[in-house]
């Protein structure tokens, strides 16, 4: 076998690229209400715990003891419209006229969008993990949104999310070849409710009939472990245990060059970081937003000898956001040694740059 494909295979072979959990949790287990217990985390850990994904959750969960804990979420009474997945709602497909500003989550008809109540009944589309037709999967069930929300999480993965074009008119050939007929529950929804660390997910688990606002001031969300892990709106003034988490990566604002910041990773922390997911993208986006530079080194190399682009853990690159004429490797292999970073600023995008620029870097602590 030539040498080269039994490297790469034996790459594939040793290198596992599933989704890692990028944040620690930690139980605190002393009474504060919710300010106090914003300024405990952010004091010792990174911030009051923020959930991006039912793994969170479940990594979340096996912190806690018995009793209602506090989490990082909190009313701000700003409306933004954002997806079940935890993904930023950048992509709309709104009807003309809508949304009309009266509710808060959105069906489909005829491939465009529009807001309805919540709390109304509509068949509706799960995401899964299966391969066919995009993963799509119609429930012939009529739910209200947030119970249907329940239901794919249960039983497949989500509420559909559709993040582009080319998604919305998958979708809507779905709904044609199905021969589904009337509204359907996609996951967009709006809400006031921000993470204390300003992260952009937009994951919820609220418990039914949540939140509710009883008295017109429950602008903190809190979880009660022994109502299925499940989120309720609370007064912020009332004291309870809470759960910090201790982000896995770190923003360093040293400008140094790529194998500069790759020594200073290794000595200070573990790893540059490696890009596995769109999960650990996200991340990766809300870190660089604090960068003093116009981009942030990656640990991504190109592999010249190689003719690829690889990780400094050594996996192969999968999952890929790059800027467009960027990481096309025999090309900028023929000058100068290059490496990758993500732009801090605009779609945050990954781009190739000669190794001798010196950038902020993200670093792995785990």
């Amino acid at each position: 076998m030539d040498q080269t494909l039994y490297f790469i295979l034996l790459l594939i072979a040793l290198c596992s690229v599933s989704e890692c959990v990028q944040r620690q949790y930690h139980f605190i287990n002393v009474m504060k209400n919710w300010t106090e217990a914003q300024r405990y985390c952010r004091e010792n850990y990174t911030d009051l715990a923020t959930v991006d994904n039912m793994n969170d959750m479940i990594e979340l969960k096996k912190s806690v003891n018995d009793g209602g804990v506090w989490i990082g979420l909190q009313r701000t009474g700003v409306d933004k419209w954002q997806w079940s997945s935890g993904d930023s709602a950048l992509y709309l497909n709104w009807r003309p006229g809508e949304p009309e500003g009266r509710d808060e989550c959105a069906m489909m008809r005829n491939g465009q969008w529009h807001d309805y109540p919540c709390n109304n009944s509509l068949t509706f589309i799960c995401i899964s993990s299966n391969n066919t037709n995009r993963g799509l999967v119609f429930i012939n069930q009529t739910k209200n949104w947030r119970d249907a929300q329940s239901y794919c999480r249960q039983n497949h993965i989500d509420l559909v999310s559709v993040r582009n074009q080319n998604e919305n008119q998958q979708l809507q050939k779905f709904i044609n070849d199905s021969h589904i007929s009337g509204d359907v529950w996609i996951g967009l929804f709006r809400d006031s409710w921000q993470w204390s660390d300003q992260s952009n997910s937009s994951f919820r688990y609220w418990n039914s009939g949540q939140p509710n606002n009883l008295g017109g001031n429950q602008n903190c969300a809190i979880l009660y472990p022994n109502t299925q892990e499940k989120w309720y709106d609370y007064y912020c003034n009332h004291q309870y245990p809470f759960v910090c988490h201790e982000d896995k990566l770190i923003l360093i604002k040293e400008n140094l060059t790529w194998p500069e910041a790759l020594r200073y990773c290794r000595q200070n922390h573990m790893d540059l970081v490696s890009v596995h997911s769109e999960e650990i993208q996200r991340r990766v986006m809300n870190v660089v937003k604090q960068a003093s530079t116009e981009a942030v080194w990656l640990g991504l190399h190109n592999c010249c000898s190689l003719n690829m682009w690889i990780w400094v853990s050594g996996d192969i690159v999968y999952y890929q956001n790059w800027a467009p004429w960027n990481g096309t490797t025999p090309e900028e292999c023929r000058l100068e040694k290059r490496k990758g970073a993500v732009q801090s600023g605009g779609d945050q995008r990954w781009i190739s740059l000669p190794e001798t620029r010196k950038l902020n870097f993200i670093c792995s602590r785990y």
